[in-house]
Parts: C-alpha cells; sequence; structure tokens
C-alpha cells in the first residue's frame, strides 16, 4: 500500500508542479502583452522594470493556475492509471479506491492552505504593489481612477473637520459613466447628499493632475430642517487631485484587499452607517437597503476570497473519478476536460462579481455554490467508482 501511495503521489506532484508552471505562464504572457509589454515598448519602463511587474504578477496569477494544475494532474494521473490497467491491479489486491486517493486528497488539502495564503494576503498585496509599479511608470487610466463596481473614498477638506465622498459607478469605459451613485459624508459618518445619476462623464486632465465627474440627470437627496428633501434632473460635477494615487493605503481597490483589510473596512462602514447623522437621512426600510447596498461589495470579496480558497480540494474530488471513467491516457483529453469544468466553475465567480451591486440575490453566497456543487459531485462520483458503479 505504501508503495502505491508513493508511486500516486509521485505522479501527481509532478503532474502538477508541470501543469501549473503551464498555466502560470500562459496567465502571465496575457497580462503582460495588455499591461506590461506596452510600458517597454514605448518607452515607459526599462526592462528591469518589465521584470520586476512579472514577478509581482506570480502570486496573483497562482490564485487562478494552483486550482487549474490540482486538476489537470489528477485527471491526467488517474486517467493513465486507469489506461493502463493499474488500478484493475489495485483491486485485485484488495486495494479500495478511497483508500488509494487519501494521500492525493490530502495533497489537495495542502494545496488549499497554500491557496488561503495566497487569496487571503500575499496575492493582493502582490497586486498592489504591482499598480504602484504602474502608477510609478507614467499610467494614468481612467478607469483606475473610479474602478467599476466598487465604492472609492475620496477625501477633502481639512483634519480637523474632514469631507469624505464615496463615489461608485456600474460602468466606466474611461469616459463615460453608468449608474453613478455618490454618497457626501461629513466628519466622516455625517451624510450630507445623496446623488444618483444613470450617466455621467469623466475628464482627465494629466498636465494639471485633475479629475472632473459630470453627472447628468442627477437625483440629489439631503436632509433640511429634519426633513428629506429632493431635487430631480440636476447636473452636479465634482474634481479629484490624482496626486491621490500616490498614497496607496487610499487608493487600493475592493479586489485588491487583503482579507484583514475587507474586514476593517467592512467594519468602519458598518460604524458609519450606525452613527446618528446617517440614521436621520433616510427612513427604515430605506436606511436597511443602503446599508445592504454598501456592504455589498464588501461581502463579496471576503467571500469569494474564503470560497475561492477550497477550489483545489473540489477539483481534486472531481478530477480522480472523471479520470477514470474517461480512461484514456491522452493528455489533450485531460486538459480539454480540464478547461471545461475551469469553465463552469468560474462562471458562478463571475455572476457573483456581476450581480455585486444586487444585494438582493445574494452575491455573496453565489460564490460558495461551485465548492458545494464540485465537493458533492465529487464525492458522490468517487463513491460510485470504489463501488465500480459507472
Amino acid at each position: 500500500m505504501k508503495t502505491l501511495h508513493n508511486y500516486l503521489l509521485r505522479q501527481v506532484l509532478a503532474t502538477l508542479l508541470m501543469t501549473v508552471a503551464v498555466f502560470t505562464f500562459v496567465l502571465l504572457l496575457g497580462d503582460g502583452i495588455k499591461e506590461v509589454l506596452p510600458l517597454l515598448i514605448n518607452g515607459q519602463a526599462s526592462l528591469g522594470m518589465v521584470g520586476k511587474a512579472f514577478l509581482l504578477l506570480i502570486p496573483f496569477v497562482l490564485m487562478f493556475s494552483l486550482p487549474m494544475g490540482m486538476l489537470t494532474a489528477t485527471l491526467l494521473v488517474f486517467g493513465r492509471f486507469s489506461a493502463d490497467q493499474e488500478l484493475t491491479a489495485a483491486r485485485a489486491s484488495g486495494v479500495s479506491l478511497i483508500s488509494l486517493t487519501l494521500p492525493v486528497i490530502w495533497l489537495s488539502i495542502a494545496c488549499c492552505a497554500v491557496s488561503a495564503v495566497m487569496n487571503l494576503q500575499v496575492a493582493p498585496q502582490s497586486r498592489v504593489a504591482y499598480n504602484a509599479l504602474r502608477l510609478t511608470a507614467g499610467i494614468r487610466q481612467p478607469n483606475m481612477i473610479l474602478p467599476e463596481g466598487q465604492f472609492v473614498k475620496f477625501e477633502s477638506g481639512s483634519p480637523e473637520s474632514p469631507q469624505v465622498s464615496i463615489i461608485y459607478t456600474e460602468k466606466n469605459d474611461g469616459t463615460n459613466l453608468v449608474n453613478v451613485r455618490v454618497y457626501q459624508l461629513e466628519d466622516g459618518t455625517n451624510i450630507l447628499l445623496q446623488i444618483l445619476a444613470p450617466r455621467g462623464e469623466l475628464h482627465v486632465d494629466l498636465v494639471e493632475q485633475q479629475a472632473d465627474i459630470l453627472l447628468h440627470d442627477a437625483r440629489l437627496e439631503w436632509m433640511r430642517n429634519g426633513e428629506l428633501t429632493s431635487q430631480f434632473g440636476s447636473e452636479w460635477s465634482y474634481s479629484i487631485d490624482l496626486r491621490q494615487l500616490s498614497n496607496a493605503n487610499k487608493r487600493i481597490p475592493l479586489s485588491d484587499m487583503t482579507f484583514l483589510q475587507l474586514r476593517r473596512e467592512l467594519a468602519d462602514m458598518e460604524r458609519r452607517m450606525a452613527a446618528p447623522g446617517w440614521q436621520k437621512g433616510m427612513a427604515g426600510e430605506e436606511l436597511e437597503k443602503q446599508r445592504v447596498l454598501i456592504t455589498s461589495p464588501l461581502r463579496l470579496n471576503i467571500h469569494r476570497q474564503v470560497a475561492f480558497s477550497f477550489a483545489c480540494l473540489g477539483f481534486t474530488l472531481v478530477g480522480i473519478p472523471l479520470g477514470i471513467r474517461v480512461h484514456r491516457r491522452e493528455t489533450n483529453i485531460g486538459i480539454a476536460i480540464a478547461l471545461g469544468l475551469v469553465v463552469v466553475y468560474y462562471s458562478f465567480l463571475l455572476v457573483g462579481q456581476a450581480l455585486e451591486a444586487r444585494p438582493e440575490y445574494y452575491p455573496h453566497l453565489l460564490v460558495w455554490i461551485p465548492n458545494f456543487l464540485f465537493q458533492g459531485i465529487g464525492a458522490f462520483l468517487l463513491w460510485r467508482a470504489n463501488r465500480r458503479v459507472y
């Protein structure tokens, strides 16, 4: 039994390292062609800076390549193991499939631990450092100023009386904004003004280091003498000092925050919304609706990071019985099946991300569906394969 365990573990480890290296290279190449190489071609970055950018991207890419590599490795190894009749020989010796695959399952759990470290801490920090490196190379992209689907905080005023503006835009193509929400706070907690606009414009002046937001057909709501006052069909403008982008702590998007940063941001947001100044601005039902809406992207990113850390286990449980069932030695068959399963898994994450501004659909829970689906189906298929039911 020990010999079989060591044999399978060596085969899976060797294939895992190879597939992770291939997927990492392919994903790095895709990001590099789109974002990094243009800096070198345009003379905005040196060769050393481009090399550093690729190194910073590796932890971020490993978030995806490690689960993909684990799935592909199990499909290829157990496909060959079945096709070469080695599984039949093991069963003839009285070895069950469950006991045979236990070391590989433990390996997948270890990969989950590595993925957790990457997802919760290392990858977000590397992505922030990568974006900072791009900024030092002179990149000022409008969609980096107001990232799509994220609540971005801007501060102004004096330290004694700070004013905070929280801006959200559903779509940003670099010039045109769609479905914009703005919340202006005084002293960091008291809500002064709420703005909702179906469309807007973003104009960036790199010489003056300033970005101007202009909203059309905006609805403005504010408190006056204890009553909520509304104004419809207004134009509203706001200026952003681009030099704020140099402060990485203020400009980290939610998708690039670590787990602990997201938790602190959620606690801070809930504390602000519990302040009397916020509660006076809206009625009970509307207040609860706004609370859920504003915290939804934070909850989604927290759950996404944790849920994605378990991808290796689900992929392994599915990959083992599928590899045995396919009963093929060809590498291309295993890779094709792996890519199909990866598309299914990540489609749930993409749907959850697309619905982050629709909390009524519980997007933070949608990202857990592929884990339960893959682990449940994988455990059932593994049980059937152990009983030789196909």
